[in-house]
């Protein structure tokens, strides 16, 4: 980027001396988002942070961030060696932009669309879902419990219908496993031995802990490619049930062009791309937000209120019901906004020489949106600092959305699943609201509010007490 080299000097000397102290406090995984912050402040809109010897530009505000991800030059990927060891370069949310990246986006959103994205179908499907959640957070009704697993699994079940055409039960103990390894996955990748191996990717051919990634990684991809076999055997072509055998269809009719991406390989891998995304941060931000309303009882109960004078305690909510229920859809949205589980945003990369705000950009330059300086501006929200559904909503008390809130990123890149993020976040959160009370046990826990920096920003784990509302009150 060429125009101001003693700001970029002097933001490489902040990071770097920055970046020593954080690594000795609290290790070289974790992100401070008071540093994130300050980038604000000290250098504007734009700024510049070095990884490794490799400059990655950051996008500091609401409005550069705007002007630069809606451009397809902004909608690179960038080689991430640890990715790329698993993937193959295959697959869908890290490719990087090109023929391949196209034809499998617009064959994913297709076909999810086909299979009820968007549409009443799958809002069924998460309303059926959440009927199972209630039941089991409410097995331990009055005992002190770990929400994790119930709530992932809720939440994966509803990209497993359209993946695979099935639902698996809390139970059983295969699946509880793959949840688990992906849990180990995520937290991995995103930690110092990841961002290691990003640095030195000659390591995998020695021990250590990304050995542990590839092994976790082969046994999901091996559950989804015991599906594709599975699905093989059952196929029929005039009634798909699923995304794989949508696929599978289509790698038959894309057989004689040969441009085609479309291969079982590259269907193994977008279907663990959707998989993975379509798993952990939704359930992630949900477990965030029984943090939040456990910690902020009166938001917890005015939603409560609400949805009981609006659906009463028998009929579960839909997603026509979000306009009667505005201070519980804000709820939803402070939950997304204050728990920011990807403070830089998923990583770009510049496809192309461009311009952004008078600066040279070069091709191949990394891109990261500051989402912790955004979702804290002080223009643009009215509690920037603090947990409070008011940041939603106008002064009549009706949801309002500011331009700020761009928690599934914008333009070619903007989030694959966000409408089935969006369906599942504020139908799991109005129903488990509607039906049940939460509270912290008895016993001391101590949770750190910056959470564990994985690829995502998750909680530590904890427990709560779930409690059944009392229909007769």
């Amino acid at each position: 980027m060429q125009r101001s080299n003693s700001t970029w000097s002097q933001t490489s000397a902040f990071f770097g001396s920055a970046t020593t102290a954080y690594k000795e406090a609290n290790g070289v995984h974790k992100i401070c988002e008071s540093l994130l912050i300050c980038l604000v402040s000290q250098y504007g809109e734009i700024s510049t942070m070095y990884i490794g010897r490799k400059p990655t530009i950051v996008l500091n505000t609401i409005q550069v961030t705007k002007e630069a991800l809606v451009q397809e030059a902004f909608s690179g990927r960038p080689s991430m060696p640890l990715i790329e060891w698993i993937t193959n370069g295959l697959g869908i949310i890290m490719v990087t932009f090109g023929h391949s990246w196209r034809q499998q986006r617009r064959f994913a959103l297709h076909t999810l669309r086909n299979f009820g994205l968007g549409k009443k179908s799958v809002e069924d499907r998460v309303l059926e879902e959440s009927r199972y959640l209630i039941a089991e957070m409410l097995k331990a009704e009055g005992k002190s419990m770990n929400p994790q697993h119930a709530i992932q699994n809720a939440v994966s079940n509803i990209i497993c219908s359209i993946m695979f055409g099935e639902r698996f039960d809390y139970d059983n103990k295969r699946f509880s496993y793959l949840l688990k390894i992906l849990n180990e996955n995520f937290m991995l990748a995103g930690s110092a031995a990841g961002q290691i191996f990003n640095l030195a990717p000659f390591i995998k051919h020695f021990p250590g802990p990304h050995q542990k990634v590839m092994r976790n990684a082969t046994e999901l991809l091996g559950f989804i490619r015991d599906e594709v076999k599975e699905h093989k055997e059952t196929l029929d072509p005039d009634n798909p049930r699923d995304f794989i055998d949508a696929y599978l269809l289509e790698i038959e009719k894309q057989k004689s062009n040969e441009g085609s991406t479309f291969h079982e390989e590259n269907m193994v891998m977008s279907t663990a791309d959707l998989f993975l995304a379509g798993t952990d941060t939704t359930s992630t931000t949900i477990r965030w937000g029984l943090i939040f309303l456990i910690q902020n009882p009166d938001a917890q109960e005015r939603c409560h209120e609400e949805i009981v004078r609006v659906l009463g305690y028998d009929r579960l909510p839909s997603m026509d019901d979000r306009d009667k229920l505005p201070y519980t859809y804000a709820t939803v949205h402070e939950i997304q906004r204050y728990a920011n589980i990807v403070p830089l945003g998923v990583i770009h990369e510049t496809i192309r020489p461009t311009k952004l705000r008078g600066y040279d950009i070069p091709q191949g330059t990394m891109i990261t949106t500051n989402l912790a300086a955004i979702f804290s501006d002080k223009e643009h929200w009215k509690h920037p600092d603090a947990f409070n559904p008011e940041n939603f909503l106008d002064e009549n008390g009706n949801f309002f959305k500011p331009e700020s809130f761009i928690a599934f990123s914008l333009g070619p890149r903007v989030c694959l699943g966000k409408t089935l993020a969006r369906t599942e976040l504020f139908l799991y959160i109005t129903s488990l609201l509607q039906q049940i009370q939460f509270s912290w046990p008895p016993e001391p826990q101590s949770i750190d509010m910056d959470g564990i920096m994985g690829i995502v920003r998750y909680p530590q784990n904890f427990n709560i007490i779930c409690r059944s509302r009392d229909t007769k009150e």
